[in-house]
């Protein structure tokens, strides 16, 4: 069984950065797409960032440049690093992968079917 478990959300001046991490268990992270997302009160879950099973890496329009997705495969873990936060960023921050391995797309909310329990990220203004 599946299990993602995200930590290191919390409260941050903006212009400031904050690390998020994403553990995996059950499965074998270099052989599915994983990927971090968004959902702030009132709007839709909106993707951040996605890192494929080949390594490639997609984000969202409104954090690039700002945030950073990576992954350790020893670890199984995936990471988020947010430089530059704005208020706007504040939301539930979710860790998702997919049910099946080597995925035929990794690059819309949709591809993405196995979700962690989130962590909150406030940035005040």
């Amino acid at each position: 069984q599946v299990q993602l478990v995200e930590s290191g959300g919390g409260l941050v001046q903006a212009g400031g950065s904050l690390r998020l991490s994403c553990t995996a268990s059950g499965l074998t992270i270099s052989r599915y797409h994983m990927g971090w997302f968004r959902q702030a009160p009132g709007k839709e879950r909106e993707l951040v960032a996605t890192i494929s099973t080949s390594g490639f890496t997609f984000y969202g329009n409104s954090v690039k440049g700002r945030f950073t997705i990576s992954r350790d495969i020893a670890k199984s873990s995936v990471t988020l690093q947010m430089n530059s936060l704005k208020p706007e960023d504040t939301a539930v921050y979710y860790c998702a992968t997919q049910a099946t391995p080597y995925g035929s797309s990794w690059s819309l909310v949709e591809d993405f079917d196995s979700w962690g329990q989130g962590t909150q990220v406030t940035v005040s203004s």
